[in-house]
């Protein structure tokens, strides 16, 4: 049996400023950090053995201070991000044979990322809905198949998503590692989606809040025990 720990990252400076944000790297504010401070607290009763998050700061901020904060979710261990190696921009900063008895391992992958807002990324949400309609930035925020302008929509974001879980993220799961997962509200919903086989009209209603753990038990198949949202 393994444990899965989803956590939407803390708030970031244009959350806190209503904008649509997708793939502009922004970096937690104040309270984003005390929301990533308030998950470790959280997760003092779970023990982390390997970190996947976004390529996107506010999500690498997030699971370094919840591994952080805390040496007992990592059982000592110390976090490192580890570069793939086929990752040129990279290339090279994983020069050296490591420890695994040492060192928890954090991969960061752009197949993580927020849903891509395209033409909309920089937008107060507010302002947009006024000049579009509050129907239509409804339907680019929160439906299934409709793209935003030059975005993608939630269905091309869990393609992604999933794909990339099912072949790095489960094969842990399946070895009986406790995985912790930081990344953001359209990729976690994606990942919940398959999780908790939610159909498209399901998960239009699925919300997340920025730094609440959600904490699976999974069985030796991969298939969902139980599941607790860690929000007290």
């Amino acid at each position: 049996m393994a444990q899965l720990i989803l956590i939407r990252h803390g708030q970031s400076l244009w959350n806190a400023l209503n904008k649509f944000t997708g793939w502009v790297d922004v970096p937690l504010s104040e309270r984003g950090r005390a929301e990533a401070t308030i998950a470790s607290c959280r997760l003092s009763n779970y023990r982390v053995n390997v970190c996947f998050t976004s390529r996107l700061i506010r999500a690498i901020e997030t699971a370094m201070i919840c591994l952080t904060e805390r040496d007992d979710i990592c059982g000592g261990k110390i976090p490192i991000i580890k570069h793939e190696k086929d990752d040129q921009v990279w290339h090279g900063w994983n020069s050296y044979g490591g420890n695994p008895e040492e060192e928890l391992p954090i991969f960061t992958n752009e197949a993580l990322n927020e849903r891509f807002y395209g033409d909309l990324q920089g937008l107060n949400k507010a302002d947009t809905a006024k000049k579009y309609g509050v129907e239509q930035v409804y339907a680019w925020r929160r439906s299934y198949d409709v793209r935003p302008p030059g975005g993608e929509s939630l269905e091309d974001t869990q393609k992604r998503v999933n794909a990339y879980f099912r072949s790095r993220i489960l094969p842990h799961l399946l070895q009986g590692d406790n995985v912790l997962i930081t990344a953001h509200g359209n990729s976690l919903r994606s990942i919940m989606m398959m999780l908790d086989h939610l159909s498209p009209s399901e998960v239009i209603g699925l919300e997340l809040a920025t730094g609440i753990p959600i904490a699976y038990e999974l069985d030796v198949t991969g298939e969902v025990i139980s599941k607790t949202i860690l929000n007290d």
